[in-house]
């Protein structure tokens, strides 16, 4: 059996420890820093395009990100020996909702967890922030990025419509407790 050990905290970063049978993992979980950025657009055009076409929203958060974090969004990073894993984004809709958004794996490091440990540090961004209720926009091609909203207690709920991408076909809503 693979037993696997995750420690994991809020602050500017975190240690992750994963231990499986083919390796010993340890990401650091980080927020935002500009030497990040084009990290983060690789991930997420690489993610997006691997399935869909890139559309003129995701533009306008990669050419808008550094205004995104100061109006409030956070995005994170595992990263190891220097290595960018996986990203995934905080960002406030309204006083109360937050989107977590745009969370991309190297496919490289794909069934390692990083995906999970940044998705779960942007819920608790957001919770921290003010968040009552979180949202994701998705696809229903995407099962592993399903499974993960789900094993975090989201629920899905009828698209709203209110949204530009074509690629949406499934919508999910957490209500903090």
């Amino acid at each position: 059996a693979i037993r696997r050990q995750r420690q994991m905290c809020i602050r500017d970063s975190a240690i992750i420890n994963q231990n499986s049978r083919e390796s010993m993992i340890n990401m650091e979980i980080v927020k935002y820093k500009p030497e990040y950025k084009n990290d983060f657009i690789r991930l997420s055009k690489n993610w997006i395009t691997k399935y869909f076409a890139l559309e003129s929203d995701d533009f306008e958060v990669f050419e808008n990100i550094d205004k995104l974090i100061k109006n409030g969004a956070m995005i994170y990073f595992a990263i190891e020996n220097g290595v960018v894993y996986a990203t995934c984004m905080a960002q406030p809709m309204t006083n109360d909702e937050w989107e977590i958004c745009k969370l991309a794996t190297d496919e490289r490091y794909e069934g390692h967890g990083a995906g999970s440990a940044v998705f779960k540090v942007c819920m608790d961004y957001a919770l921290e922030n003010g968040a009552n209720k979180l949202t994701i926009l998705s696809n229903s091609i995407l099962k592993p990025a399903l499974h993960i909203y789900e094993k975090y207690g989201f629920y899905e709920i009828p698209v709203d419509n209110t949204h530009h991408y074509k690629r949406v076909d499934i919508q999910f809503e957490y209500t903090a407790k």
